[in-house]
């Protein structure tokens, strides 16, 4: 059995905190990874679907360039040339992590898959590892629903979706979370039909309801979108081709056909393939690692970080989080609680979305005293210049000081746009801080100001 100081599980932002450990906390660590060093985000998630995900942005913008007095001929799409770019910036940079940490002995690499055999005790391939701390950076993995005739059918998740070599001519989707919003512009953009097959009567059900609602009224205009559909059943005829069945509420049956099925229907916890139960960690009814507000489990001793928690699920607050756990880890007399104040996400579809805090509909449930206020994109001179007429900003504020409580932003550039409310919610500023602040004009972000003027 070989002893450490600290055992990470998990080459995400886990990483961070292995690395800092040793270098910095003269401690012993052991990083385990049975996959691709770097992640989630680097290899399946948030870095190779940005890449690609520009490509689309580039293809809708030569397709719209006719509004702005731009003729353009016709083009073409190397799917190809999209996927191996990809690809290769991410495989480049996975191995060189993997590289690095080859000539090291500490923190030292395990490169198999784990479970708790005991106390505090890991078996990683052959070999059993111990130490008093260990951090949980498992992360997730798709989330597969029980459909009949899925299983074994070869559809793909997002996993695969973001390895694709060749274009599906038509591409359906089972979910309409923010993985399917931004695979279907991806693909969509880049010239696929896509069909959409979401239960909810709303695409991206868990933004404000007014940016859901507009998001699937854009979207419903690109695609073939099914809301309030049940995929009962999914099958393969001859020639590999998909068809999907689905039912509404009122019993009404589709059926679509595709060359390729992607299921996007969330994700769930890696904790079921560690035997947590072995060392005593509890977790909740969905399979999230609990943890106090330190990062720290039942177990003293035992954290864990990212998506492996639950909370946030985004890479940005995963690195955040991480940072809290180095020291809390390190210093367990001086523990500091993870402030996840003004904590922002965005999808980076077309048109973008980004939000932070409070949505309006947890605000009316709460009978919060609150105040709203929605600005176009279109009535500022860069909207105007950019032709978009579906953009806005909604600011969410208390009546009784001016306290920013959540800003919800659908348009261009949605994701840079919403930091200035970033930093003024971080601040404890009010909304009248932003809407005081001289604005460059005519820059987009004249919207931002325009919205906290109008309170």
């Amino acid at each position: 059995m070989q002893e450490f100081d600290l055992i990470v599980i998990g080459s995400g932002s886990g990483l961070d905190v292995a690395n800092a450990a040793a270098e910095h906390g003269g401690m012993k660590v052991a990083i385990v990874e049975k996959g691709r060093m770097g992640g989630t985000c680097l290899n399946r998630g948030c870095i190779p679907s940005k890449l690609l995900i520009h490509s689309a942005d580039v293809a809708e913008t030569i397709r719209s360039a006719g509004q702005f007095g731009v003729k353009v001929g016709e083009f073409s799409i190397d799917f190809q040339s999209i996927a191996k770019r990809t690809t290769g910036i991410v495989d480049s940079e996975s191995d060189g992590i993997r590289s690095a940490f080859s000539e090291i002995d500490n923190p030292k690499l395990f490169s198999h898959e784990c479970r708790f055999i005991g106390d505090k005790t890991i078996s990683v391939g052959s070999e059993t590892i111990q130490a008093n701390k260990i951090l949980i950076a498992s992360g997730t993995r798709p989330f597969i629903p029980k459909i009949q005739g899925l299983d074994g059918s070869g559809f793909m998740t997002s996993d695969e979706a973001l390895r694709l070599k060749k274009q599906p001519r038509v591409l359906t989707i089972i979910g309409g979370g923010y993985i399917a919003a931004e695979m279907a512009h991806f693909f969509g953009a880049l010239g696929t039909k896509v069909n959409i097959v979401q239960r909810g009567n709303l695409l991206i059900p868990h933004e404000d309801e007014e940016v859901a609602r507009k998001f699937t009224q854009v979207f419903s205009k690109k695609y073939n979108v099914y809301l309030g559909y049940d995929t009962e059943s999914v099958g393969k005829k001859n020639g590999g081709i998909f068809f999907v069945n689905a039912r509404n509420s009122s019993g009404k049956v589709i059926s679509l056909e595709s060359d390729q099925l992607l299921v996007a229907t969330g994700r769930t916890p890696n904790s079921d393939t560690l035997d947590l139960g072995k060392t005593g960690v509890q977790v909740d009814g969905r399979g999230f690692v609990r943890v106090n507000k330190y990062l720290e489990t039942n177990v003293k001793g035992i954290f864990a970080l990212g998506d492996a928690v639950g909370r946030y699920m985004f890479k940005h607050s995963a690195n955040h989080e991480a940072q809290y756990a180095f020291n809390n880890i390190m210093h367990a007399d001086k523990k500091v609680a993870v402030d996840y104040a003004a904590m922002p996400h965005a999808i980076f579809s077309w048109p973008q979305v980004a939000s932070v805090g409070h949505i309006e509909q947890e605000l009316k449930k709460d009978r919060a005293d609150y105040a709203k206020a929605v600005y176009p994109y279109i009535r500022t001179v860069m909207g105007e210049a950019i032709e978009d007429r579906d953009g806005f900003v909604k600011l969410l504020a208390s009546r009784k000081d001016g306290r920013i409580l959540g800003c919800h932003i659908i348009g261009a550039h949605a994701s840079i746009l919403i930091h200035e409310v970033l930093v003024a919610m971080k601040a404890g500023v009010t909304i009248g801080s932003i809407a005081r602040t001289v604005h460059i004009h005519p820059a987009l972000s004249e919207v931002v100001s325009r919205a906290a003027s109008s309170f």
